[in-house]
């Protein structure tokens, strides 16, 4: 017997959102699924390769992987926008770059990534002085610091973790994060402080940082859903996700 059906236009009736997601991340999707929910917005995840070791010749290597990982997104789907999910390799591979090998295999998508997302952040919040926070190794953390300086943004105050191994990143706890946060704005007069890292939790802190230290706060994740969401536009509100999405 032959079943009847019928056909609609499928889950993303407001957008269709991509995200290519590090190998090593343990974080980027378990916060995505408070982030970018709704009804009729579509989450879809690729992977790209990536080794635990977090140096700037391991994150370079993601820029001739990054097809790959594009063309592994639903093909029928015409994708409202694609966020790279990697801060650090954004600074080593380029923004532009980054946008220019994934539209190439996704055309017509918008495309970003955190480094991208921060800077658009910081200049929609009106905040120019900032405070640090990464767990990168030092020569990562200086690459990250520069685009943001060439952004136009001061670094007012600066800490990090010194991590290079993504899989402890990934276990470094969110009391801890909410601690630097608070250690690193009170060290300079920050108009906010950035944390960098798709693989560090920091969407629980959040809220009660902000409340603490009585600033924005910017996270990898926060600022990339939020940034994928402008460009579908789909500018939902959040609550409990930072002052960027109020």
């Amino acid at each position: 017997m032959k079943l009847a059906y019928q056909t609609d236009d499928g889950i993303g009736t407001r957008a269709n959102l991509g995200v290519i997601v590090l190998e090593t991340d343990e974080t980027l999707e378990h916060e995505f699924r408070q982030l970018v929910s709704g009804a009729g917005i579509a989450l879809y995840v690729s992977r790209i390769a990536m080794v635990p070791e977090i140096r700037p010749e391991t994150l370079a290597q993601m820029e001739m992987d990054l097809p790959k990982a594009a063309g592994l997104l639903p093909p029928a789907l015409d994708f409202d926008a694609i966020g790279f999910g990697c801060t650090s390799a954004s600074s080593v591979i380029g923004s532009d770059r980054v946008a220019e090998i994934i539209a190439a295999t996704c055309p017509g998508a918008k495309v970003t990534d955190p480094l991208a997302a921060i800077i658009a952040a910081g200049r929609a919040l009106g905040v120019r002085r900032l405070g640090f926070v990464t767990p990168y190794v030092a020569d990562v953390s200086a690459r990250m610091r520069q685009k943001l300086e060439l952004a136009g943004f001061e670094i007012a105050s600066f800490g990090s973790f010194q991590e290079g191994n993504d899989r402890v990143v990934a276990r470094i706890t969110p009391e801890a994060i909410a601690a630097a946060i608070e250690a690193v704005a009170s060290k300079a007069s920050c108009d906010a402080v950035v944390v960098s890292c798709t693989n560090l939790r920091c969407l629980d802190v959040i809220a009660d940082a902000e409340a603490t230290i009585g600033l924005p706060v910017i996270t990898s994740n926060q600022a990339l859903a939020w940034h994928m969401l402008a460009l579908a536009g789909v500018p939902d509100r959040r609550p409990g996700c930072g002052r960027l999405f109020a």
